[in-house]
């Protein structure tokens, strides 16, 4: 059976076709004007669900970053103080040496001598409190100061106010976590075999003119532990650092992949622009033939 072709049948398939070509131009002239082939997940659904799981991924891997720098701040700020406190304890071996070297001294050379040791263990002190963006590096989660001083007794005490194994930590990727902040009383020591109290005895021992080679073996001893613990944050530093430069090329790759998915190539857009423009062209010139009779056409 043969469809009967009327005039109508023929003026709607050719406005349909001169709709579908405009469509299509306006849709890369959308994307040219954009420089996204993806607007709207319709028009890539596969593309899109690429898209979305690749910036999910930019997504975490920013947080990383934000990560990795904080963790960097931190032990930059440990190593610096663990560094600054090597070179008081040396400054205050070196004191120590003297004393015992020159055993005729007289008592204000001792009490100078002594005096100097006790403002060496008031800038160790400081280092101790380190903090950074407000919080002790030496404290682990504690909001107090590392190392307070109580007074309340004839002999200075020196409390740690850490927690045991409570550690900061940051994630610099998936499924790594670096530890950031350092263990005061493993670095320093704690009430009377903190090196703070071993500097007070020191300087006792100083001004009483008594031997201090027991002193300084208790110098020695945390100098050893510092130098330890420098040697932890040294490693954990350069994982962090690590970590930064693997999220760096983790970025390009991530940008270079939602680039392929969603950037137009401007170049190949232009001609098929200019193609798709040039076929409507010819179809409005063929439309024009094909729907030219009017009403009079019919009647003569």
């Amino acid at each position: 059976m043969v469809a009967r072709i009327t005039h109508g049948t023929i003026q709607r398939s050719t406005l349909a076709n001169l709709q579908t070509n405009l469509t299509a131009v306006a849709r890369l002239q959308a994307q040219m004007s954009s420089g996204t082939k993806i607007s709207v997940p319709s028009d890539d659904p596969a593309g899109a669900h690429d898209v979305l799981r690749l910036r999910a991924d930019q997504r975490t891997a920013v947080q990383h970053k934000r990560n990795t720098d904080d963790g960097d701040a931190w032990l930059t700020t440990i190593d610096t103080a663990l560094q600054a406190s090597l070179a008081i304890v040396r400054r205050s071996r070196d004191l120590a040496v003297r004393a015992g070297a020159q055993g005729s001294l007289g008592p204000d050379s001792r009490e100078a001598l002594a005096a100097e040791v006790e403002a060496r263990r008031d800038e160790l002190l400081q280092q101790a409190n380190s903090t950074y963006s407000g919080r002790h590096v030496f404290a682990g989660t504690s909001a107090d100061a590392a190392f307070a001083v109580d007074t309340s007794t004839p002999t200075r005490t020196y409390v740690w106010s850490g927690t045991p194994a409570a550690t900061v930590t940051r994630e610099v990727g998936p499924g790594t976590n670096v530890r950031v902040d350092a263990d005061g009383s493993a670095v320093f020591g704690v009430g009377g075999a903190s090196v703070f109290a071993a500097l007070d005895r020191l300087a006792a021992d100083i001004r009483a003119g008594a031997d201090i080679s027991p002193s300084i073996d208790a110098i020695d001893a945390h100098m050893s532990s510092m130098l330890r613990e420098v040697a932890a944050v040294g490693a954990r530093h350069n994982q962090v650092l690590g970590a930064k430069d693997v999220l760096a090329e983790r970025d390009i790759t991530l940008r270079t992949q939602v680039s392929a998915l969603i950037d137009v190539d401007l170049a190949a857009i232009i001609v098929e622009i200019q193609s798709q423009e040039l076929a409507y062209r010819g179809a409005l010139g063929a439309a024009s033939k094909v729907l030219a009779p009017s009403l009079m056409d019919f009647l003569r």
